[in-house]
């Protein structure tokens, strides 16, 4: 199965997310990754969706994305026509024997030390999942003690905006 992630524009109401999710959910498709929040329009939200899927049954659930009522438009973002990136924070166990060899893991991988214990850092990154998985797998002989990440966000390539088209194609 292919991996795909879209974009879906929709009305910042209450309850879109839940018929979003309901839609998959009923369809049978594990969500790998989702992610939402504002956009520049008021009152207008993005969800970045992220599934494993063939094609035929992609086709088919974004078709009916597009008959909810609060979806404004869907488009599905080829990996190498966007830019897609995660967000992760990971708490490591740093004694003082350890935190320069885990500051400097850190470094490598352009990620940020964002709070300071005793016995831990937390550290920030951000980037796709495979730069995410490969400081995993660094700091992972240090004793990793927690991991928060976030969904996907995903924007296309280029000048053209997706709100802009969705805009257009409402008001006429």
């Amino acid at each position: 199965m292919a991996r795909h992630t879209l974009s879906v524009l929709v009305e910042d109401v209450p309850g879109t997310l839940t018929r979003v999710a309901g839609l998959f959910a009923r369809r049978a498709f594990n969500i790998n990754s989702l992610a939402v929040g504002p956009t520049e329009i008021k009152g207008v939200s993005r969800m970045t969706v992220v599934v494993d899927a063939e094609g035929d049954l992609l086709e088919q659930v974004t078709k009916q994305l597009n008959k909810l009522v609060n979806v404004i438009k869907v488009v599905e973002l080829a990996p190498e026509a966007s830019v897609q990136r995660d967000h992760i924070l990971v708490k490591v166990r740093a004694d003082s024997a350890t935190r320069l060899q885990v500051t400097q893991a850190a470094d490598l991988f352009r990620a940020q030390v964002v709070d300071v214990s005793n016995d831990s850092l937390v550290i920030e990154a951000t980037g796709g999942a495979e730069k995410l998985n490969a400081l995993l797998s660094v700091l992972e002989p240090f004793g990793v003690r927690e991991i928060v990440q976030s969904g996907t966000v995903a924007v296309a390539r280029g000048s053209k905006s997706m709100s802009d088209r969705a805009l257009r194609q409402a008001s006429a």
